[in-house]
């Protein structure tokens, strides 16, 4: 058993998502089992809002390391989107742009080339579609939400329509967690129907037991590295969870697209989710 306890006094000031001192961090290394065992490099983070605990694998990771979000950047854009009136609600049509986009693996994304609304665009992780809401929202715009928020390193670069997957804007695993924590209780600078729009967005698997909600990320570091990301919240008897999953691997074979939610949910079991006791 590695498992190490440390007072957040120490660590505080780099944690994002709250400023709360009275917390304590356990850095559990014995979850690297699930990252050897997919054959990737990586970060794991969880926070008990209840008993203000957090549970972290690989700490400088998590917290000093930053990446470019990916599809985990359809959160904000949403809400930006929303926010700024450029989509009215999640139910709205956007026509196809006529552009067949492949995934970071080379497979053509066939469920992106048709018409959609945010919900079926957020669902299916539709790049195109979300590469116009940034084109309607504007570069002016979309930096002033980006600093007001916060978030990351609050870079546009080159590209309106690219920057969150082209390595320029970069966020924390630590940060992300921060975002949907603060989503989650609608402490955003953004309406709270925006928020609960984009909340139940992520939704993904809801029983009499828990609510898991979540958005993925799958992209490519600068060293052209494949790199993944699961942010979201399980909630059980009205206690939410926030995690952070960050993954890594040189080795294009690796099904990025598969063993993000299979490490999560090996991870939640272990501790004791899905059966509605939490």
């Amino acid at each position: 058993m590695m498992t190490r306890v440390f007072p957040a006094m120490a660590i505080v000031a780099s944690l994002w998502m709250t400023a709360c001192s009275t917390n304590n961090i356990t850095q559990e290394n014995e979850l690297k089992k699930y990252f050897d065992s997919a054959k990737v490099e990586g970060c794991f983070g969880m926070f008990d809002n209840g008993q203000g605990q957090f549970t972290i694998y690989n700490m400088p990771r998590y917290r000093d390391s930053a990446y470019t979000p990916a599809s985990t950047f359809k959160i904000f854009n949403s809400l930006v989107a929303l926010g700024t009136g450029r989509i009215f609600s999640d139910t709205v049509v956007v026509p196809w742009d006529g552009v067949v986009r492949t995934s970071p693996s080379g497979d053509t994304m066939t469920d992106w080339n048709k018409d959609m609304n945010m919900r079926e665009a957020f669902a299916v992780s539709n790049v195109g579609f979300y590469q116009e809401m940034a084109r309607r929202i504007g570069r002016d715009t979309m930096q002033k939400m980006l600093d007001s928020v916060g978030y990351g390193n609050k870079k546009i670069g080159a590209s309106i329509d690219r920057f969150w997957l082209d390595n320029s804007l970069k966020i924390t695993p630590d940060e992300e967690l921060g975002l949907v924590k603060r989503l989650y209780f609608k402490q955003l600078p953004f309406q709270n129907r925006e928020q609960e729009i984009v909340k139940d967005l992520m939704i993904r698997e809801k029983t009499d037991k828990y609510t898991l909600a979540y958005k993925t990320g799958w992209g490519t570091t600068e060293k052209g590295n494949q790199l993944g990301w699961l942010v979201g919240w399980i909630e059980e008897n009205n206690h939410p969870y926030f995690f952070v999953l960050n993954i890594e691997s040189p080795d294009p074979k690796v099904d990025f697209k598969t063993i993000r939610l299979s490490i999560l949910k090996s991870i939640l079991k272990e501790k004791g989710f899905f059966e509605g006791r939490k």
